[in-house]
């Protein structure tokens, strides 16, 4: 019994860590769902800070909360903001619904803390309540949605849009930089015309911008949020200005532009914004996928495949074979993304779970969507650092396959005819010759025009 102490919420007595800020009710959820051995982020834990601490600075400016507490608690709330108490966290993600058990732990936290600040001991909630105190004017279901929109709009600011613009910079510097390298173009993996090996990787770099956009699109959703709706909306035993004035505290702390949603019941009823950014974030990690799929084929051999693009060796790629180089990068980044598009059903899924006034499955949507912006991030700072910046050509091998591609017979359709073309490409084919030999052999050209015709600047 001396590493514990009893605690008591509405059900009786529960026994909780004698060293734990946190009360009852988290203990319960503990012993209730030991689901995964997984917390939702800090970043959700900071956004939940926040919350307490703009709802003690509405209580407080609208004389429902005594001045000393509610400073108390707005101390408490920042070490939370600040992480000094991330280990009191101790409720699974997959947990009960809607994050009545995340809730109260965040309330049991800062009054345990707020409550030493005073003078008082953890646990004791007579100098500080959780729930009259901690979590005045508010429900689970209001901030709940609210720390999830927080938290997202936070990090994407913070961790993904950085890293995407240095994953699209490092692409549009190598589209500059490959310029100059002509190479086989291929459409559904076979020959097709000659294209500049910049030009490709112009390609990448757009359609991960264009991708990149329609995150953007979906960020101005995030920052309305129904601080105040209380439980269904109403704003039940909360002040006429406590809502406007959480918003606006919030705001101030993340220098971000929260405001009143159009309507604080479709907001509660609904998670569209969380929706609408995992649905950009999957976008992100197909048009990703793509690019690493692409790097990986085109750096395929080093001498049985394609082998045109050298990716930097960081590491031995086989326990069997000696000095093999595997392409772990871009395969680490298609995993990343692979999660990233799970989640995002993940995400669809518990949308649909939304009834009536509330969502139940919230706590996995905050934290599918919050996984998802940190792996990608993440995964795009080392594909940048570990593959993009240190792809190299390989010139001679780009000449050699272009050279032997029977796409080059398109560039005779103008003099000869789509038939005729198709007739030298067949050849070049079934005997192994050059469309340049073919068509020199049959004297369809003399070599002067075949030099002109057949030059692959010419050509794109």
């Amino acid at each position: 019994m001396e590493n514990y102490r009893i605690a008591k919420d509405t059900l009786g007595e529960v026994k909780v860590p004698r060293d734990a800020y946190y009360g009852a009710q988290t203990q319960r959820a503990v012993e209730n769902f030991p689901i995964s051995g997984q917390r939702l982020p800090k970043a959700f834990i900071r956004a939940q800070a926040i919350i307490k601490r703009s709802a003690a600075v509405a209580n407080r400016d609208t004389g429902e909360l005594e001045e000393k507490k509610a400073n108390a608690i707005i101390e408490a709330a920042e070490e939370v903001m600040n992480g000094k108490l991330d280990d009191q966290f101790v409720v699974d993600a997959y947990q009960a619904g809607a994050g009545t058990s995340q809730n109260m732990n965040a309330n049991e936290v800062i009054a345990s803390r707020a409550s030493e600040l005073l003078g008082g001991e953890r646990g004791d909630w007579t100098k500080v309540h959780p729930n009259d105190d901690v979590n005045m004017a508010q429900s689970t279901n209001d901030t709940i949605h609210v720390a999830i929109n927080i938290a997202v709009a936070e990090q994407l600011n913070r961790q993904f849009y950085p890293s995407i613009e240095r994953t699209i910079e490092a692409l549009e510097k190598k589209a500059d930089e490959f310029q100059p390298y002509i190479k086989s173009g291929r459409t559904h993996l076979q020959d097709a015309v000659p294209m500049r090996l910049g030009q490709s990787f112009e390609g990448y770099a757009q359609s991960l911008r264009n991708a990149y956009d329609a995150v953007k699109m979906a960020e101005p959703f995030l920052y309305e949020i129904g601080l105040g709706g209380n439980a269904v909306g109403t704003g039940i035993n909360s002040h006429p200005e406590y809502s406007d004035r959480a918003i606006q505290a919030v705001a101030e702390t993340t220098g971000l532009a929260f405001q009143q949603p159009k309507s604080r019941f479709s907001f509660m009823q609904n998670t569209g914004a969380a929706i609408r950014v995992s649905h950009a974030l999957k976008e992100v990690a197909i048009h990703l996928i793509k690019v690493s799929s692409d790097f990986r084929l085109l750096s395929s051999g080093p001498r049985t495949g394609i082998a045109e693009l050298t990716l930097p060796a960081v590491q031995p790629g086989s326990s069997i074979m000696p000095g093999k180089v595997n392409p772990v990068i871009p395969e680490n980044l298609y995993m990343i993304c692979s999660q990233v598009i799970g989640n995002d059903t993940a995400v669809s899924t518990a949308g649909i779970g939304s009834q009536l006034e509330i969502n139940p499955m919230m706590p996995i949507i905050g934290y599918n969507v919050l996984q998802s912006i940190t792996i990608l991030s993440t995964g795009m700072e080392t594909f940048t650092k570990r593959c993009i910046n240190g792809i190299e050509p390989n010139e001679g091998r780009m000449s050699e396959l272009m050279e032997k591609s029977l796409a080059l017979a398109t560039a005779l359709n103008p003099k000869i005819g789509y038939e005729k073309a198709a007739d030298v490409a067949k050849e070049s084919f079934k005997t192994g010759k050059t469309v340049r030999e073919i068509i020199l052999d049959r004297g369809i050209l003399s070599e002067e025009e075949a030099d002109v015709l057949l030059k692959p600047e010419n050509l794109v």
